[in-house]
């Protein structure tokens, strides 16, 4: 398939780029389009180092255009026929230099591969988590089909047992007979004794027979709990730290219950069999008899499994949380917090006699209140599993005692000091007790809510990084973060929130704000200190989770449709929009307005050059107001005949604001009907832009957003009762240009 048939099938995300690359004047979109297929075909490397050849192309390329030029006449296409002779025109430039000309296609089409090579790379990635998706089923149906084998294993051991049994009674039977009858005769003595020697030696093969099978299915049992403890239970541990801070993984506990369940109920008869033994071996037994010598080694093995596979199937399926927390981990003293345990190993006639008790370390010290004691239960259980919900609890931290920092004389901040949870249980059941602890991943314990926007930026770093979940000194040597884990986090955090998260583009604006400009950000790496913990009141973090709970809360749905580019730099924001048509804008979030997002569009001024215009930023304390979507409908300028005009008409890259948009308008007559509501901030942007323009082109560059318009203060005396002019003041009196 052609090159430019292939761009042209790819994904939105891809086309977009497409779109990009032709906003650049050296190759126009539609010359490209309509020559494509003779495009693809010249020696465009050649020709940049060969004069003559360019010379050549160079001729060919304008005949070529020529020849579409006539063809749109014919087809009476007017706006086509006028471009394609506006292009040809451009193209004479070249009339001197054609290499140059090669060179300028040549550098489009590698271009147009780096575009496609992305694509098949995205593409590659789906089916490798596919290929991925598909390695894990197979994995579980090998560990299923173990666990089928293990439950043959059982069932033939119990026949086996039943067929030694009745053997062990037929010896019996006539050992006991020729005990009573006294045969005189040596020779039928003999013969008896005989019979009843090859009766033993057979209950002895079989007894042997016996051991060496458990043995095999302790084997089997002891590979199947290596892979439930230290495969498939550490796997689900690490899904869950990531689904505490925004991953979409899955932790459902209910497959895993079924496995541990099936082992632990295969175990237990295993001690069953080894009584079964026992009780045969107390009616009959011999010298070197194999049970005996045997039977304890295999019961202390037996008990010690099913030890291994209890303590490790008490688990905390949901971690704490506050009801309005940030998320999970992050609990403040005096406020309830829930937490749910389960025990993987599900056996109905302990519902209801398991009680689980809660404690805290002593790190730092603290009272747990409220039902602390729970019984574990099937009720409380949507899936019927084993499970104890602690709905009401709170902490509250002693003042008196020698509490101080406890285990650690480490300096850390409050919200970087992590705490346990515990929870003790006895698992009692046919003569095996077995005390069971499981503990929450750690969590951060706070006094007042403004330390829990930090406190959530410690489980977001510990819960990224961290391969340990019990290390509560993680923070005293604290590791930076790879790019690529850090970027995934961050997109993470706003698919949480949205059900959106973080495109490629997106997350590179982001990177350039912490790295600088880039080849490639694999290999860079962010300190716990550059993402929240420097001494500048606005850190990383506080920047960052200003923009995620703006969007959460004002514009989750226009940011699910995609309608806000966000995170993308001014420079690149003016070099997307000056190559678009007038009247073209894009939303994208501050850089240095806490929570703060603005729009941009570009006017063509009296030169014919396009130029770009931005407004102050709106915060929270706007849009709790005026929803944005009725802002960005809404906002008028007035032009130089006092017509009253909206300067936002297609958003980026060519969408009609009201095609955009229209879904979420509040009524059809263009006027927010909440007229009492003001909005002095719009009116002041607006002056501000115009009257402060060529104050701003005058400014030494500077990477903030103060230096493209943000934050100024009102000119021309715009304050007072002019700055308080209400939402319907503004549509009626729109801001004249200066």
């Amino acid at each position: 398939m052609a090159q430019w048939d292939r761009l042209r099938q790819l994904p939105p995300v891809y086309i977009q780029q497409l779109h990009e690359l032709y906003d650049r004047d050296g190759l126009p979109m539609d010359v490209r389009h309509y020559l494509s297929a003779w495009i693809e075909k010249q020696e465009w490397q050649r020709a940049a180092r060969d004069y003559d050849f360019a010379v050549v192309l160079f001729q060919v390329l304008l005949e070529n255009l020529d020849i579409q030029h006539s063809r749109f006449v014919q087809e009476e296409s007017f706006l086509l026929q006028h471009n394609i002779r506006r292009y040809k025109q451009n193209f004479q430039r070249y009339l001197d230099e054609p290499c140059s000309l090669a060179t300028t296609i040549l550098w489009f089409l590698e271009k147009e591969k780096e575009i496609l090579g992305s694509a098949d790379l995205a593409e590659q990635v789906k089916h490798l988590q596919v290929a991925q998706e598909a390695m894990e089923t197979d994995s579980q149906q090998d560990l299923e089909r173990k666990m089928a084998g293990l439950r043959n294993e059982v069932q033939c051991m119990e026949h086996s047992i039943v067929c030694l049994e009745e053997q062990q009674d037929e010896f019996d039977f006539k050992f006991q007979t020729h005990k009573m009858e006294a045969v005189v005769d040596e020779a039928l003595k003999k013969e008896q004794i005989k019979v009843l020697q090859l009766l033993v030696n057979r209950l002895n093969e079989c007894r042997k027979s016996i051991l060496s099978n458990l043995n095999k299915i302790l084997d089997w049992t002891e590979d199947l709990i290596n892979l439930l403890v230290k495969k498939e239970l550490v796997e689900w541990q690490r899904r869950q730290q990531k689904a505490c801070i925004g991953a979409p993984d899955n932790v459902c506990l209910d497959q895993l219950e079924k496995w541990f369940t099936s082992v632990a109920e295969g175990l237990f008869q295993v001690r069953e069999f080894l009584s079964k033994l026992e009780e045969l071996v107390g009616k009959v037994s011999y010298a070197d008899d194999p049970v005996k010598a045997q039977r304890p080694a295999l019961q202390k093995r037996t008990d010690a499994l099913l030890k291994e596979l209890l303590k490790s199937a008490f688990v905390v399926e949901t971690q704490p949380s506050m009801p309005q927390g940030k998320g999970p981990l992050v609990l403040r003293t005096n406020v309830q917090f829930s937490v749910k345990t389960r025990l993987l190993v599900k056996f109905p006639e302990l519902n209801h006699s398991m009680k689980v008790d809660v404690s805290m370390d002593s790190y730092r010290r603290f009272n747990v209140l409220g039902t602390k004691s729970k019984n574990l239960n099937m009720a409380e259980s949507q899936s019927g599993g084993m499970v104890a919900d602690f709905r009401h609890l709170t902490l509250k931290e002693q003042k008196s005692g020698g509490g101080g920092k406890g285990v650690s004389d480490i300096s850390l901040s409050v919200t970087e000091e992590l705490h346990l949870i515990y929870f003790n249980t006895v698992f009692d059941l046919k003569g095996l007790s077995v005390e069971l602890q499981t503990c929450s991943l750690p969590v951060v314990i706070i006094s007042n809510s403004s330390q829990q926007q930090s406190a959530w930026a410690s489980i977001l770093w510990f819960n990224m990084l961290s391969q340990d979940p019990k290390d509560v000194i993680f923070f005293a040597s604290c590791p930076a973060a790879p790019w690529p884990q850090f970027g995934e986090m961050l997109s993470w955090q706003f698919l949480f929130a949205t059900k959106l998260g973080l495109n490629a583009a997106q997350l590179e604006m982001i990177a350039h704000r912490l790295f600088g400009r880039q080849s490639n950000y694999d290999t860079c790496k962010v300190a716990w200190s550059k993402f929240s913990k420097e001494n500048a009141p606005e850190t990383f973090w506080v920047w960052f989770d200003g923009i995620l709970m703006m969007v959460k809360t004002y514009l989750a749905d226009l940011w699910k449709e995609g309608l806000i580019m966000g995170f993308v730099t001014k420079g690149k924001e003016k070099s997307l929009l000056k190559k678009k048509k007038r009247g073209t804008f894009l939303l994208r979030f501050s850089e240095s307005v806490i929570g703060g997002i603005t729009f941009s569009w570009v006017e063509t001024i009296l030169t014919g050059v396009p130029d770009v215009k931005t407004v102050q930023p709106f915060t929270k304390e706007d849009l709790s107001q005026i929803p944005f979507h009725e802002i960005i409908r809404n906002f008028q300028l007035l032009e130089a005949d006092n017509v009253p005009e909206n300067p936002l008409l297609y958003l980026y890259p060519d969408t009609p604001k009201d095609q955009a948009f229209g879904k979420y308008y509040t009524d059809k007559t263009g006027v927010y009907p909440h007229p009492f509501l003001c909005h002095e901030q719009l009116v002041v942007m607006a002056v501000c832009h115009w009257s402060c323009r060529n104050t701003l082109e005058a400014m030494s560059p500077m990477s903030s957003d103060m230096a493209q318009g943000e934050g100024l203060e009102p000119v021309n005396g715009l304050c007072g009762e002019a700055a308080g002019e209400s939402w319907l003041s503004l549509l009626s009196n729109p801001v004249k240009k200066s």
